[in-house]
């Protein structure tokens, strides 16, 4: 599983770097995978309120957004934004991230597509303020709420530390690391028990990514299923996505990865491989071998090939 982290300030080494980096220590002592952004460090620009992403799901400004960050939030079981208060909302750069993720919203609300890791991912916030107001963070609490929401996770809730204005203010206070620790482990603890599948195919364009996807649709609270190419493509197959939409599933965003993306011990997980021949997994080791007309040839039924793998993980249960 990942664990995303959202640096929202603009000091990179500062209290905000400082209380993130506790929860995702702990995320990472708990085996899980984690990857910290920080939005300065990509290309990020405003939302125009274009509105087309209401009818296509998708945002017509091309930056880091669609290519680099939608992805890794569609992969991410838990996302922890953390943020000082400007102004008691975010900074910028982070707010414009935000507005950003309403294409993620249209998808689920205009397009009634799923995404299959919607029903387990978990969203929290970790904010802090220089000054001691009581209403500091109610602004915080209702954006991440609604961003949350737009990003397919449930809103878990906020802790809030006021008085945090000079460098390493966070790191004295006499409660943070004990409060953010006992945060990350409630958040995680409850789905390290999953047991690790991994579809395995030759470049992970569409068998292997449309497996994942009707496990973690079906069973996710079984089973934590990736799926990885021994010589991954650059793209999913074109026909990948609307064939999933039109059965309501969405992996818009997804992108093949290779198995050295794998994060842990790869003997530890179950792994099905799925291909025309047994001989595509060139040595590669697995448990069991699913069988599949090739997709890649010009007269296969795409959509029965997408049933059979439905069938075959209907069948994981039994």
């Amino acid at each position: 599983m990942l664990v995303l982290g959202i640096q929202g300030s603009p000091r990179k080494k500062g209290n905000t770097a400082h209380l993130l980096s506790i929860f995702m220590k702990a995320a990472a002592e708990m085996g899980a995978e984690t990857i910290t952004i920080n939005p300065y460090d990509y290309k990020i620009s405003p939302c125009l309120e274009y509105t087309a992403c209401e009818k296509t799901g998708t945002c017509p400004i091309k930056d880091d957004v669609e290519t680099l960050i939608y992805p890794l939030m569609r992969r991410a079981t838990i996302i922890v934004t953390g943020s000082p208060a400007f102004f008691y909302s975010a900074p910028s750069q982070l707010k414009a991230l935000i507005d950003r993720t309403q294409p993620l919203w249209s998808r689920k609300y205009r397009l009634n597509l799923d995404d299959p890791i919607r029903p387990f991912r978990k969203g929290f916030f970790l904010g802090l303020g220089a000054t001691k107001g009581k209403r500091l963070f109610e602004g915080f609490d209702l954006m991440m709420r609604y961003f949350y929401d737009a990003a397919g996770a449930s809103y878990e809730g906020m802790l809030g530390y006021r008085e945090i204005e000079k460098p390493g203010d966070m790191a004295k206070h006499p409660t943070a690391e004990n409060d953010v620790r006992t945060e990350a482990e409630r958040l995680i603890r409850q789905y390290m028990t999953r047991l690790r599948l991994v579809f395995l195919c030759r470049d992970n364009s569409f068998l292997g990514p449309a497996a994942a996807a009707f496990t973690m649709k079906e069973a996710g609270c079984v089973y934590d299923a990736e799926s990885f190419g021994i010589n991954p493509s650059e793209k999913v197959h074109s026909g990948l996505v609307p064939l999933m939409a039109e059965k309501g599933i969405d992996l818009g965003f997804v992108n093949p990865a290779g198995i050295e993306k794998f994060h842990g011990d790869i003997n530890s997980a179950m792994k099905i491989f799925i291909g025309s021949n047994e001989s595509e997994a060139d040595g590669f080791k697995y448990d069991v071998f699913w069988k599949t007309p090739d997709y890649k040839d010009q007269d296969v039924n795409l959509d029965a090939i997408l049933d059979l793998i439905s069938e075959k993980v209907s069948g994981l249960n039994k």
